[in-house]
C-alpha cells in the first residue's frame, strides 16, 4: 500500500487504521480503532488542498466556478474512482458482515477510505505529503477544471446512463400564483423513485433546479 501511495509511514498504525472500516473494528471489540475520525480529517484536508491547487492552476477563474469545480473533484463518484486506482479496495479491512454484503465494492465506503488515508498522510507527513498525492492523482481533472459543465438536466441524464439507469422523467406536481408570476413545482424521477424536486418561474427553470438537487443527492 505504501508503494501505491508513494509514501513510507513513520507511524504505520495510522495507515492500518485508515484502512479499517467500523464493521471490522466493532467485530474486533475495539470500535475506537476504525477510520471514521481520519476520514473526518481527510475530508477537510482534501478540500483545502484541492482549493489551493485550483487557485494556482486557474488564477483568472471566478470563485463560483472554482467552488463548482471543487465539488466535482471531491464528490463520492470521483473519490471512489481514485480509491480503486490506488487499490484501496484490495487493502480495505472489513467486518465479515460488510464483506458478505459487498462492502469492498461500495462507492461510499471507498470514498471514505480514500479520505481516511489522506487524514493518515496528514498526521504522519503533514500537508506536503497530502499535496504530493493529490497533485499526482488529480492532475488531469484540476487542469481541465475550467471546462464548462453541461446544463443540469443533460448532466443528470449522462450520469444516470453511465450507471446503466433509465432516462429521467420530469413531472409538474403543482402550479400556483397569478399569471404574471406563475411558479411551477417539478419532480424528477427514474421509474417510481423521486431523485429531486425544484421550483421556478417556468417549467424549464423548475426542471433544471430539480436536476441540480438530484445531482447533489447522487453526490455528483
Amino acid at each position: 500500500m505504501e508503494a501505491r501511495l508513494g509514501y513510507r509511514f513513520e507511524q504505520r498504525e495510522l495507515l492500518e487504521r485508515a484502512l479499517t472500516h467500523s464493521s471490522r473494528a466493532h467485530e474486533a471489540g475495539d470500535p475506537g480503532r476504525d477510520n471514521e475520525r481520519l476520514e473526518f480529517l481527510g475530508d477537510a484536508v482534501l478540500g483545502l488542498v484541492v482549493a489551493e491547487l485550483l487557485m494556482e492552476r486557474h488564477p483568472d477563474v471566478p470563485e463560483g466556478n472554482l467552488s463548482r469545480a471543487r465539488a466535482r473533484l471531491v464528490n463520492t463518484r470521483s473519490l471512489d474512482a481514485h480509491a480503486r486506482a490506488l487499490e484501496l479496495d484490495l487493502h480495505l479491512r472489513l467486518g465479515r458482515g460488510e464483506l458478505r454484503s459487498g462492502g469492498r465494492d461500495k462507492p461510499s465506503i471507498l470514498a471514505n477510505v480514500f479520505e481516511a488515508v489522506l487524514g493518515a498522510l496528514y498526521l504522519d507527513g503533514g500537508l506536503g505529503a497530502v499535496r504530493t498525492l493529490v497533485e499526482r492523482e488529480f492532475a488531469g481533472a484540476i487542469a481541465n477544471a475550467d471546462q464548462p459543465l453541461p446544463d443540469p438536466k443533460t448532466h443528470l441524464q449522462e450520469q444516470l446512463q453511465a450507471k446503466g439507469e433509465e432516462v429521467p422523467g420530469y413531472t409538474t406536481t403543482a402550479t400556483h400564483g397569478p399569471d404574471h408570476a406563475r411558479v411551477f413545482e417539478v419532480e424528477v424521477q427514474v421509474g417510481e423513485r423521486v431523485l429531486g424536486t425544484g421550483k421556478g418561474s417556468s417549467k424549464r427553470e423548475a426542471e433544471q433546479e430539480a436536476a441540480r438537487h438530484a445531482l447533489a443527492a447522487l453526490g455528483e
